[in-house]
């Protein structure tokens, strides 16, 4: 997020000012533009917060140099002057682009905030500590705004809505609602497992098909390689002498012929689905579509659906107040599931249900068919029983363990079958190769 400064001129002459936090510059001028409109203000100004470099000393002392975010650089002059320096020269910190911030730095962060409370130690403590000991510059300058903000009065929703693109906006939401509740190391510890689960979850899914479908491509490309260059070159010399080909040099040859002369029709059939995959999952139909069938496909399918289920239930653990439907708690554990179609499901079926028509939670969820027979069991028992929040714990506990075997078996067996796959292109290069080392001509006598 950044921060603008609007500037404007009211109706009665008198200066209008005001400060709002949005995605870009672009969402900065059209919010500006409804201000006008709104209120009659005539804009005269509109600021981004940069970072500004400044140089001055004080009488008698060393020049100092340092750094300061500011909307103007007459603000920086001015609030030096203040400090009593004088020769104050400030100019625009040159920044060609915002570096990112680690996965592994924001669940840190949200870790050890989540030890620390659980110690009892004061949050503005704790965000001191972290200050100085986060060597992530950007993830550095986030917790110093969080630790400034705070302090000035802000509401923990609109500090850490201000870096949801950085924490991400479930765990943006789940932090800001953490400093408003009465279980601050709660939510910070749900939320700090929810990220390590999510991180730990996408690196298997990497191990589980990234990796594997490079080492597949890289084998296919070699393979490619010898058939469409080298091999042509060695057989071609026996067709020069009139020498007849063994049935599988023939074949090889011929295929080798056939990539040559439509490689560009080729390249096109494999790469036209995948860029067209690729700019479907941007829309939102795409991404809709993709989700409610990927939950079907065998083995990872299996593990993403009930990740996916994992997760709600984390979330609605968390969130669960113990009295009403909690529609809201339902609401938001549906948009941190990572699954645009279960999301729609619950949105549009379960809650409407619950809302419209007054029926429970359980024929409601059932009712969506996004979740599976386990979940809805427990979820069941944990109504009857009147403890529903803790039952939501253990299906979330139960399924994290299960798909973590699940997991690392499903990387076993991919390993494996890409060993296969390498063998078998192996043992093919080298049959063929054989063949074409050990023809003879024909005898002349």
């Amino acid at each position: 997020m950044s921060q603008f400064r609007f500037i404007g001129l009211a109706p009665n002459g008198r200066t209008v000012q005001a400060e709002f936090d949005v995605p870009s510059k672009q969402e900065a001028k059209k919010k500006a533009e409804l201000i006008v409109r709104k209120r009659g203000i005539k804009l005269e100004k509109l600021l981004e917060k940069k970072t500004w470099l400044y140089k001055g000393r004080r009488a008698g002392a060393n020049w100092v140099e340092g750094e300061q975010d500011a909307f103007a650089k007459e603000d920086v002059e001015a609030a030096l002057q203040r400090l009593g320096f004088t020769d104050v020269k400030v100019k625009p910190k040159m920044v060609l682009y915002k570096p990112g911030v680690p996965t592994d730095d924001v669940v840190t962060f949200i870790r050890l905030s989540a030890d620390l409370l659980k110690q009892k130690l004061a949050f503005d403590e704790i965000l001191t500590l972290l200050i100085e000991d986060t060597s992530n510059p950007r993830m550095r300058e986030v917790i110093r705004q969080i630790q400034k903000d705070l302090q000035d009065g802000k509401e923990g929703r609109e500090v850490y809505h201000k870096h949801a693109d950085v924490f991400g906006t479930f765990a943006a939401y789940m932090l800001g609602v953490a400093t408003t509740s009465g279980n601050i190391a709660e939510i910070f510890e749900s939320t700090a497992k929810f990220m390590e689960r999510d991180a730990t979850f996408k690196k298997n899914l990497r191990r589980s098909l990234l990796m594997p479908g490079i080492t597949v491509l890289a084998v296919i490309g070699v393979v490619l390689f010898y058939v469409g260059y080298i091999f042509p070159t060695t057989a071609e010399m026996f067709l020069r002498f009139d020498i007849e080909l063994p049935p599988m040099t023939a074949a090889t040859l011929e295929f080798s012929y056939w990539i040559t002369s439509y490689w560009v029709w080729i390249l096109l059939a494999h790469v036209v689905p995948i860029v067209s995959l690729i700019l479907a999952l941007r829309t939102y139909k795409g991404k809709l579509l993709f989700d409610k069938y990927v939950i079907k496909v065998p083995l990872i399918g299996d593990l993403i659906h009930k990740t996916s289920i994992e997760i709600f239930a984390r979330v609605f653990y968390t969130l669960y107040s113990g009295s009403g439907q909690n529609i809201e708690v339902i609401r938001i554990a549906s948009e941190a599931c990572r699954n645009t179609y279960m999301e729609k499901q619950i949105k549009e079926v379960a809650i409407r249900m619950m809302l419209d028509d007054g029926r429970g939670l359980i024929e409601s969820l059932e009712a969506t068919g996004v979740f599976t027979h386990t979940a809805l069991s427990r979820f069941k028992l944990g109504v009857e029983s009147g403890s529903l929040k803790d039952n939501a714990l253990q299906l979330a506990n139960y399924y994290e363990t299960q798909t973590s075997y699940k997991m690392n078996s499903l990387i076993d067996t991919i390993n494996l079958l890409i060993n296969l796959f390498i063998m078998i292109a192996l043992i093919g290069i080298t049959i063929v190769s054989s063949e074409s080392a050990v023809i003879k001509p024909k005898s002349q006598f």
